[in-house]
């Protein structure tokens, strides 16, 4: 996997656990929300982890670079300013969109996989990519349906995405699972169809099945489905780094270091 940094086994900072972060044992990098950071200084618990040498990677959520519309440069220039900031030796966004006609979903909505909503995609990565210092990695999204009459698998559309504009991938294998739950496709396929030399890293997260629809809530512990995908992912391809996504409920800072070692074994067993 030439050009992509190894960074090891880590966790989305976030302000409501800065401190259970900075303690946590064996961390190797974390992932910042670049919504949550304005200019000036950085958070300090931030600061201490870059002193420490902790890589700060920066993952945005607004682009919305599978909409129709054009990207939003002053996003763009925002995600460039934080991954300057902290120094990110690379950038993330989704595989969705979040506005149309004017109107903000305030989600991550599934782009279709359609060859026109590629095409739209791959003009608006580009565009994104013109204006960032670092390279730019996209993730699959959660969906609760899929749209009609797609033309590709989400495994062909990623790959052919990659093809086309020389992207890095963030594969999150809890939205695989949620996926598989909810609208019926196999993990296992997906991975299959993917380039997994541009894998730049992984995201684990936890979630809750309510009537038959997984959640993928990050307000949960990971299951054990959840790590079985990683598992898969891992027999393919040896990551450059997994995370663990937690962004409300947050358990004692000795659960979050236990889900952080049981993905660390995970990894290390496969390997």
């Amino acid at each position: 996997m030439t050009g992509v940094p190894r960074l090891g086994i880590g966790i989305g900072w976030r302000p409501e656990i800065d401190l259970t972060v900075e303690r946590l044992p064996g961390l190797d990098f974390v992932e910042v929300l670049a919504e949550n950071i304005h200019p000036g200084p950085l958070p300090e618990s931030l600061t201490v982890l870059r002193a420490r040498g902790v890589p700060v990677v920066a993952h945005a959520v607004s682009l919305s670079l599978g909409g129709a519309e054009p990207v939003d440069h002053t996003r763009i220039e925002h995600l460039a300013t934080v991954a300057a900031a902290v120094g990110a030796p690379l950038v993330s966004e989704h595989v969705a969109f979040t506005r149309a006609g004017g109107l903000d979903s305030g989600h991550l909505l599934p782009v279709p996989r359609t060859r026109d909503a590629l095409n739209v995609l791959v003009d608006n990565v580009k565009r994104a990519q013109a204006d960032l210092p670092v390279p730019l990695a996209l993730e699959n999204v959660a969906a609760v349906f899929d749209w009609p009459d797609n033309e590709l698998t989400e495994g062909q559309f990623l790959a052919e995405l990659v093809e086309r504009t020389g992207c890095l991938l963030l594969v999150d294998v809890a939205n695989l699972h949620a996926n598989a739950v909810n609208v019926g496709t196999a993990p296992e396929a997906f991975l299959d169809e993917l380039p997994l030399e541009r894998l730049a890293y992984v995201h684990v997260a936890g979630g809750v099945t309510h009537d038959g629809i997984y959640h993928d809530t990050h307000a949960h512990s990971v299951p054990r489905e959840v790590l079985d995908v990683l598992g898969e992912l891992c027999a393919r391809v040896d990551p450059p780094g997994v995370m663990l996504e937690r962004d409300d409920d947050y358990p004692p800072d000795a659960d979050l270091a236990a889900e952080l070692a049981t993905i660390r074994a995970v990894v290390e067993r496969r390997r």
